[in-house]
């Protein structure tokens, strides 16, 4: 038996300038109370996968590197734990999704708070219109 890999993969991370920046200026934007999600939905594409993600900590609210890179590795890890019935969803629709994950809060939340953020994220995503 095989077992399946849950891994944050390269081709699942939203990357590159021109990309990012269409994201920005063409999204639609979640409000969530630890979160905001610029979102973008387009026709699939064989080369893209169904969901692809960018997480943001900004600087302005957590001075200190190590505390963004904590709070990113934690929304990254809820958000790979979580996120088979959004990416299921995506795909046998027919569409992409491309999503931008801002953490607004001002303070360190504990795994168990982050995680649930990251559900209601994904909660509020699967009840789109696609």
């Amino acid at each position: 038996m095989r077992k399946k890999v849950a891994s944050f993969t390269r081709g699942e991370r939203l990357c590159g300038i021109k990309t990012i920046s269409e994201l920005f200026s063409g999204g639609r934007n979640i409000n969530l109370p630890s979160l905001r999600i610029t979102y973008r939905i387009l026709p699939a594409g064989e080369a893209f996968e169904p969901v692809r993600l960018l997480i943001s900590v900004p600087k302005r609210h957590f001075r200190k590197a190590v505390d963004r890179n904590l709070m990113r590795r934690r929304i990254r890890e809820a958000w790979r734990k979580n996120r088979m019935p959004l990416r299921e969803i995506i795909s046998e629709s027919g569409w992409r999704i491309e999503l931008a994950v801002i953490w607004n809060d001002t303070e360190i939340k504990p795994y168990d708070a982050t995680e649930k953020c990251v559900k209601d994220l994904i909660e509020r995503l699967t009840h789109l219109k696609y």
